[in-house]
Order: C-alpha cells, then sequence, then structure tokens
C-alpha cells in the first residue's frame, strides 16, 4: 500500500490537504528522496498521521526535502535526541560573524523541531522524552550561542574581569518550563541573565568597558541571535519580564545585586517562579552558587502557610485575566488546567521545601513522585495528576505542532479539532472533550482541596463569636459576654474572660503589625467557636490562648488556622483532650504541620519505616553541620512523638501499643546517633582495629536498653537506661587513621558523642535524658565495657538486682554481631541455676530498699510506679520468676515485655493462670493511666480509691510468689 492508498485510510477533513502536501513534495522531491520514504515502512505508514495533524512539519518537509531524506539516512527519526551540545557544535563549526550564526540557529533547530514532532505526533517518544528534549535543545542553542557571542565581544572590547583580574562570564537563567526542563513545542523561555561580581574587560581595543555594560550589550546580542524573525525563522521568543524589576529594571545584574532584590523587594510570584530557576547556559558553577544564595528565599526553614493565600492570589489573578481574554477553553490557564496541577505541586513544595529538602524539585512530575512518598497526597491522587498532567502536556504540544504557534486554547474549528483529536488517538472530537474532561475535574477538585480557604466571608458581625470579639475586651467583664460564655457551657465564664482580656492586651498582640492584627481579629472568632463545641471549653481556651500569645507574632500560624478549618478543628481537640499536646504545641508550633499533615496522624508510620524517614530529613543536610543535624533528630522525636500521642488521644491506639511506636522511635534515634558520631571520630582517626590470635580486625560497638527501653515500654518523657559495649580484644588495639588513637580512647569519646547527641539542650529541646549508671560498677565503673569485662563483672561481681535489670534488657543499636553476642551473654546470666530461697531473699529486699527511698503513696495519692501493689510489684515478680525458673525454660528469655513474661510463666504453669490474668490486667490498667496522666502533664498518682481492686489483687500475688505466705 503506497502513501496516496494510506492518506485515503485518514478522516474525510484532513485527506484533502494531506493529499496537496504529499503531491507538492513528489514535485519538489528526487525520484530517489520519494521512493526512500515510500521503501521506509515506518515513515510511510506514519506520514499521512504526521501531516494532517501538522502543516508545520509538512511545510518543512514540504519545502527542504533534503530535511527528511536526512533525518531517515542518519537513523535521527527513529532515536531520542542526545548530545545536543555536541552535535550543534559540529553543525555551527567556525561561525564567526552574528548573520552566519543565527542562520545556522535557525537551520538546526528546524531540522530538531521536525524531528521531535514526528516522534511525538507518532507515539514513538513519551511526553517525559518529548519535553526533555525540547528542554536540552534549547539549552544547547543558548549556550552555543552566548559562547561564539562572548567569544566575539571578548576580541572587542577584552575580558570582563573582576577586580583580582579573574575573567567573568554571562550567566543564563531559565524560569518556567525551560528551567524545568518541561519546555513545550513553540514555548518562550523565560530568561535572566546575570554575572557575579563587578569590574571591567582587560585585554580589548580601546579604552576597558565596566563589567555591566559589557554584559548588557552580551545580553542584547544574545537576544537578538534567538529572537529576531529572519527568513529562516527564529529560534526562541525570548522574555526577560521575570528579572528584577521586571522590564524596568537592568538587563543584566550581579550576584550581589540580585541577592539584595530577592531578599528586600522580591514579590510573592517572583519565590514562586524562582522554584524553577535552572542555569541554562554560560558559567554553571558560579550559577548554582547564586542559586544555593538564593535558596532560603524560596524555601523558608519554617512551613511557611502565608503560601496559600499567596498562590491563591496569584491564581485568581490569572483566572480574572484568563475571563477577560476569554480563555475558559485555555488547557493551561483554564479549570483543570496544567497551571491547576503546577500550583497544586508548588504549594506543597513552597510550605514544605525547606523542611524537606526532598521537595527542593524543579520537575513536576518528580515532584509529584516525591508528593506521594512521603505521603503528602495518596497513590490514587499522584497517580490522577500525573495522568492528567501528562495527557494535558501531550494535547499543547500537539496543539502547538499544527502551525509552530504558542497557543494553548482549544481550537474551535473542525479542521483544527479534528488534527488534535485525531493525532491524540480519538476518532472525534467528542471523545477527545470527554477525556479532558474527566481530567480536568480531578485536576481542579484537588486543586481546590489544596488551596481553597475556610470561607470566611460567610462569618457576619451577628455570629455572637465575631461580636463578642470585636466587641473588645475590658478589664471589667462585659454581662453580655459572660452570658455568651455561661451559655455555651463555660464553668468558670468570668476566669475565661479575664484570660482574654490579659491576651488581648497582651505586649505580643498589642505589637501586631497591621496585617497581623487582621489575621487574628479572622481566627479568634472561629477559634471561639470551635471551642464551644468541645466538652472541655475551659481549659481548651485556657490552653489555646497560651498558644495564641506565642504564635502571634508569627502569622503564618495564624494563616494556617484560617486557612484549614480541620487542623483548627483538631488543634482544639487535641488541646482540650491533653495538656502535654497542648503545651508541646505551644512550645513549639511547628507541631501544628502534624496537624496538616496528611501522611501523620491516623496514618502511623511502621516501626521499621522510620529509619528511612529519618534518612530522608538528614540525606540533604550538610555532613558537617552536627547542629542542625541535631536539630532534625529533635525535629523527628516530636513530630513520630505528636502521632503517637494524637492517636493514643483519639482512641486509635492502646497504651501498649502506643509504647512500641515511642520505643521504635528511640531505638531509631539511639541508632542514628551512634552513626552520627561513629562517623565523625572514625573520619578522625579510622576505625577501631584489633589483633586477635594473629589476625587483623575491626573492632565493633553496641547499645543495649534497660528498663522501659528495654522492656519496650515508654511513656511521653522517659528517659533512656543505656549501656555501650565493645568487642575490642587481643593486640594492637588501635584506630587505623592518620591520628590512630587507641581503641579504649576511642569508645570512650564515641559514648560521649552519643550522648552529647542526645542530651543536649538546643532550641528544640532535648532528645532524652540519659542514664548510664546501671553499667557494670555503675556510676564508678567505666563509661564503655569490653564485652569479656561485661562477662566476668555479670558473672563474678554483680548483685542479684543487676541480673533483674538484665530482664528487660535489649540490644538496639550498633554491629549486628555484637548485637547477637549480648543476647548470648544475656541468656547464659539468666539462665544461671540459682538457689531460690536467696534469689527470693535478694529481690525482696531491693523491693523494700526501693520502697523505703522511692514510694511517694500518702493517705491522699497512690503511686501507681513504686506504690504497694504498683508497676514495680508486677515487675519484680516477672523478674524473680525469669531468674529463678530460665535455667529450666529457655523461653522465658526471648522477651523483656511483662506481659509475654506472665502468659509464659502462666503456660509452664510456673504461676497460676489467674495470677497471670490479674497481674496482665493490672499493668494494662496502671499503664494506660501512667499514658493518660502524663498526656496532662500530671505525675503518676492516683485518687486513693481508684484501681483498688486491681491494687489488692496484686498484693495479693507478691504475697503468694514473693512472701510465700
Amino acid at each position: 500500500m503506497n502513501i496516496k492508498d494510506k492518506i485515503i485510510l485518514l478522516p474525510a477533513l484532513l485527506q484533502i490537504e494531506a493529499q496537496r502536501l504529499w503531491e507538492d513534495f513528489c514535485q519538489r522531491a528526487t525520484p530517489a528522496q520519494q521512493q526512500l520514504i515510500e521503501r521506509q515502512a515506518t515513515i510511510a505508514e506514519t506520514l499521512p498521521l504526521v501531516w494532517a495533524c501538522s502543516p508545520f512539519v509538512a511545510r518543512h518537509c514540504v519545502q527542504y526535502p533534503q530535511l527528511l531524506e536526512e533525518l531517515i539516512n542518519t537513523g535521527d527519526l527513529f532515536t531520542p535526541p542526545e548530545a545536543y551540545p555536541s552535535h550543534l557544535d559540529d553543525f555551527l563549526g567556525e561561525t564567526l560573524d552574528e548573520i552566519s550564526l543565527m542562520q545556522k540557529l535557525r537551520l538546526f533547530r528546524r531540522r530538531e523541531m521536525v524531528r521531535i514532532a514526528w516522534r511525538d505526533l507518532t507515539g514513538w517518544a513519551s511526553v517525559e522524552e518529548t519535553l526533555k528534549s525540547l528542554s536540552n535543545l534549547a539549552d544547547a542553542l543558548i549556550d552555543g550561542s552566548l559562547t561564539r557571542l562572548y567569544t566575539q565581544l571578548c576580541k572587542q572590547f577584552g575580558t570582563p574581569c573582576d577586580k583580582e583580574g579573574i575573567p567573568q562570564s554571562l550567566i543564563v537563567l531559565g524560569m518556567g518550563k525551560l528551567g524545568g526542563q518541561e519546555l513545550n513545542f513553540s514555548s518562550d523561555i523565560d530568561l535572566i541573565f546575570v554575572y557575579p561580581q563587578g569590574g571591567e574587560t582587560v585585554g580589548g581595543i580601546g579604552r576597558a568597558r565596566d563589567n555591566q555594560e559589557f554584559f548588557t550589550r552580551l545580553g542584547q546580542q544574545l537576544i537578538n541571535s534567538l529572537h529576531t524573525i529572519t527568513a529562516d525563522g527564529f529560534v526562541f521568543r525570548v522574555d526577560m519580564r521575570l528579572r528584577p524589576f521586571g522590564d524596568s529594571g537592568s538587563l543584566v545584574l550581579n550576584f550581589n545585586a540580585v541577592e539584595e532584590y530577592y531578599q528586600l523587594q522580591a514579590r510573592d510570584w517572583e519565590r514562586y517562579a524562582m522554584i524553577k530557576a535552572r542555569v541554562v547556559a554560560g558559567d554553571k558553577k558560579a550559577g548554582q552558587t547564586l542559586l544555593n544564595m538564593l535558596r532560603p528565599f524560596i524555601y523558608r526553614r519554617y512551613l511557611d502557610y502565608n503560601a496559600f493565600e499567596s498562590l491563591r492570589n496569584m491564581k485568581a489573578m490569572i483566572d480574572q485575566e484568563a475571563k477577560r481574554k476569554g480563555l475558559e477553553n485555555n488547557i493551561k490557564l483554564g479549570m483543570g488546567g496544567i497551571r491547576e496541577v503546577e500550583f497544586t505541586c508548588q504549594t506543597f513544595q513552597l510550605i514544605r521545601g525547606g523542611r524537606q529538602p526532598a521537595l527542593q524539585q524543579r520537575h513536576l512530575l518528580t515532584t509529584l513522585t516525591q508528593l506521594e512518598k512521603y505521603r503528602y497526597l495518596s497513590t490514587a491522587i499522584a497517580t490522577g495528576l500525573r495522568e492528567a498532567y501528562l495527557f494535558l502536556r501531550l494535547a499543547e504540544n500537539h496543539l502547538q505542532a499544527i502551525d509552530d504557534r504558542q497557543t494553548q486554547t482549544l481550537p474551535d474549528d473542525a479542521l483544527n479539532r479534528l488534527r488534535l483529536a485525531w493525532s491524540l488517538g480519538f476518532t472525534d472530537w467528542a471523545d477527545f472533550s470527554a477525556v479532558l474532561a474527566d481530567h480536568q475535574t480531578l485536576v481542579h477538585t484537588q486543586f481546590q482541596t489544596v488551596i481553597t480557604p475556610l470561607d470566611t466571608s460567610t462569618v457576619s458581625v451577628e455570629n455572637p463569636w465575631q461580636a463578642f470579639w470585636l466587641r473588645g475586651l475590658p478589664a471589667t467583664p462585659d454581662e453580655t459576654q459572660r452570658t455568651l460564655l455561661e451559655s455555651t457551657g463555660y464553668q468558670q465564664p468570668d476566669e475565661a474572660l479575664q484570660h482574654l482580656h490579659r491576651v488581648a492586651h497582651s505586649h505580643a498582640l498589642q505589637k501586631l503589625s497591621r496585617q497581623g492584627r487582621e489575621r487574628l481579629d479572622k481566627l479568634m472568632p472561629l477559634l471561639l467557636e470551635v471551642v464551644s463545641t468541645v466538652a472541655q471549653k475551659d481549659l481548651a481556651l485556657s490552653r489555646l490562648l497560651d498558644l495564641i500569645s506565642s504564635i502571634a507574632q508569627r502569622s503564618v500560624y495564624l494563616s494556617l488556622l484560617i486557612e484549614r478549618p480541620m487542623v483548627l478543628q483538631q488543634l482544639v481537640y487535641f488541646c482540650a483532650n491533653s495538656a502535654w499536646i497542648a503545651e508541646q504545641i505551644t512550645r513549639y508550633p511547628l507541631l501544628m504541620d502534624e496537624l496538616l499533615d496528611h501522611r501523620g496522624l491516623y496514618d502511623m508510620l511502621k516501626p521499621n519505616e522510620l529509619d528511612n524517614e529519618l534518612n530522608n530529613l538528614l540525606q540533604h543536610l550538610p555532613a558537617d553541620d552536627l547542629e542542625m543535624q541535631m536539630d532534625c533528630l529533635r525535629q523527628f522525636k516530636r513530630a513520630n512523638v505528636m502521632r503517637v500521642a494524637t492517636e493514643e488521644i483519639a482512641g486509635n491506639m492502646t497504651p501498649m501499643i502506643a509504647s512500641d511506636y515511642l520505643a521504635a522511635i528511640a531505638d531509631t534515634l539511639v541508632r542514628r546517633a551512634l552513626r552520627m558520631a561513629w562517623d565523625y571520630l572514625s573520619a578522625k582517626h579510622g576505625s577501631p582495629q584489633c589483633i586477635v590470635q594473629g589476625q587483623k580486625r575491626p573492632a565493633h560497638f553496641c547499645i543495649v536498653a534497660y528498663g522501659k527501653a528495654g522492656g519496650i515500654e515508654l511513656s511521653y518523657g522517659s528517659d533512656l537506661d543505656i549501656v555501650f559495649l565493645h568487642d575490642s580484644e587481643g593486640d594492637a588495639q588501635q584506630t587505623d587513621g592518620d591520628k590512630p588513637i587507641e581503641n579504649s580512647v576511642f569508645f570512650i569519646r564515641l559514648a560521649q558523642r552519643i550522648i552529647h547527641i542526645l542530651v543536649t539542650n538546643m532550641a528544640g529541646g532535648l532528645l532524652y535524658e540519659v542514664d548510664p549508671r546501671l553499667r557494670p560498677g555503675g556510676a564508678s565503673g567505666l563509661l564503655v565495657s569490653s564485652f569479656d569485662a561485661f562477662y566476668q563483672y555479670q558473672h563474678q561481681a554483680a548483685w542479684t538486682w543487676e541480673h533483674q535489670a538484665l530482664v528487660r534488657a535489649r540490644a538496639i543499636a550498633g554491629y549486628a554481631e555484637c548485637l547477637a553476642r549480648f543476647e548470648t551473654i544475656r541468656h547464659e546470666i539468666l539462665s544461671l541455676s540459682r538457689d531460690p530461697e536467696k534469689l527470693r531473699l535478694d529481690v525482696l529486699e531491693m523491693r523494700q530498699k526501693m520502697r523505703s527511698n522511692l514510694d511517694k503513696s500518702t493517705t491522699d495519692k497512690f503511686d501507681i510506679k513504686q506504690g504497694y501493689g504498683g508497676i514495680v510489684d508486677i515487675e519484680f515478680i516477672i523478674q524473680y520468676a525469669a531468674l529463678r525458673w530460665s535455667h529450666d525454660y529457655a523461653n522465658l528469655l526471648t522477651t523483656t515485655g511483662v506481659i509475654p513474661m506472665l502468659k509464659r510463666l502462666a503456660e509452664h504453669q510456673l504461676i497460676p493462670e489467674l495470677a497471670s490474668e490479674q497481674l496482665g490486667s493490672a499493668y494494662h490498667l496502671y499503664r494506660a493511666e501512667t499514658h493518660r496522666l502524663a498526656l496532662q502533664n500530671q505525675a503518676a498518682y492516683l485518687e486513693p480509691n481508684v484501681l483498688v481492686e486491681n491494687r489488692q489483687q496484686v498484693r495479693h500475688w507478691w504475697q503468694k510468689i514473693i512472701l510465700l505466705e
């Protein structure tokens, strides 16, 4: 079947022009060129579609038959474009004058645009390949032109240098689609010209020229070489309006001027634009230095919720302009269009990019992947946005390929509608429109979800809380205000009014800017209305007013609570139900992010996912900035502990499971502290080595957790009881670096640095209080022990209470073989055969000492932990049982938890089933109470008449098992 026969298979409306174009080609082409196309099956198969749908491609093929011939013979039409710079250099050759340069740039552009369009229209190239190819082509053409123009200008005026005589280069920043390497088929290119430092030219003819003058002329020449329309067309339309001060600003600026502008004068939309800024030509290393300097302007270290308002205002202006120009059918600017996908992604980037460097991406699809990876967007939403974006970009490219014209407006004539629909694989316009509408609906729905605020315009002055706040809060309570508080359920309305008065007239609120005051006046009625719906109104209001006082000067948080009613509701709920959460958020307002974070509440990271989460947070931080890394560890802990607390308060997590998570968080942080400390010391001194039986091997290290951490029973605010062990032995025990030290010194410094990382009180607080006194010899013993010394101590010198502590010990960080070796020693020590009576008396004596010194119970309160019949009595029963019977029942040692141990003791009939049930039930209840009280910032004491039956049952079994009564 020849090409004429294939053209007949096109829709009737497309056949006429395709037939005419083929006839024109045959008249211009040589017989050999015509036969080449006819013989190439893939070309013959696709030519009717390409020419019918892209008159631009067809015209160039008809006008220059050798163009298509060359693309076929070289095989370039069938392969993705690569290595544009070298290909362009070969093509340009020794181009000397501007006229020749301009012509060759246009010819190269023509060839490659035909190639890219053909591959795109036939589906040989993915959308991603097309966008990347167009961007790479632009990079090469800009850089190729700049290099030659710079060389010529240097010959004329000399080389621009800084004050030290170092040559300076022009740097071209690509913005928008070019910066993101997502250039569409007939796009303008948005550029900014910069150079590093001021100075003047050296070695030119005549007078020296100021660098500013030199680079301004060079920039003008570069624009002219790309933008000017000649007989051969143009290369790219160049738009310079994104530069500082826009059209009224200098064409070129040095780094200092650029940095000062963005720090002091840039507007919100310029911050948005800089997300995609990329060095596309010139000195790329110097250009990257500038972008690094500007990064704090783009990505704030705090969570920037003001971005909601800024982006919404930008989108409103775009919508207004689109409506004015009648662009409702514009697939870029219209509802559900490309811009809404971009805004959805960039909202997350602007808000979170400073704290989550993985979101600092130029490429939209990469950003979407990161948003899905970190669960800011669900897989379903991310997939839907990705598919919609690719469909819209494909339609945009095909639309522009019709006539190489920059447009995103859908055609309204039948011919071009059919061209677009047919090129995208649809038989008619209606089918295309239906699929397009589905994508646009998904995009717009998600865009509204992300960026649409609470409509506060519906709050009128008649709203009681609006009137309540705007009326002001005088020192003498207003009876109307008092009545409103009383009628909505406040138990102490006068105290609430006094607190409101103190906050309203506080120094922090009096200093607010006009914008800050407006935001506060929007927020307070909303907050008061939500507080009126909770049970603990007085507590909630008191805690929230303290929070408002602490964040009032940071209006970004006021914006968050105004913008996101769900966040406000959750904040009120959790503050009403937990003094601990209220205190944490007041001290660290960044934790409000956890109320907004779709990954956080009610979607906990699994314990084994925590390491990956922490790695992702740390991987972009400077390796030599310990303070920044330590701050990151503290943010990680606060965020994840907050998630656990909110889950537990909401009733989605039992205290036992909450403890599992809290222990997993601690394990993760201790492992990371060990790694950080090890990397630091090994970089200075090398890794510890030793020679054992003539064989040199590395020496290793591990950390053992005791107590609550060892038993996987951490609570909020628990400290860590830890012991450090190493396996260095034999001869030549020293590190292998340039500054070697003895292994014993290395490991002591390692432990000290780990403790420093954990306990240093920074702006973000400390990680954990650390108690290393359970090590061999206690506070007077060495901070770090060898395994041999630890083994000997446990066998020969340890007290019974130290073996009790070993029952709840667990290796949590370090070298795998060291973890296994500790467990072997633990198993051996705990499995020793013991005199039951001596053991019982030792345990009883230790418990009596603890009770005398630590039990804070009185007639008015019961000490949950140390009181008679409390937690420690249950733990001592477990420890006694483990030490007495592990010699015969090895599986007692495969757990460090109280509840699993109780079940195993009952299974082996070592204690009655009833004892296991009652002790387990009491332990569950005690743990629940300690968590509840911790979340209320209260000490672990109960009223004397609470859990009386459980306490009696524990005392009963203590008497039966320990006292033998």
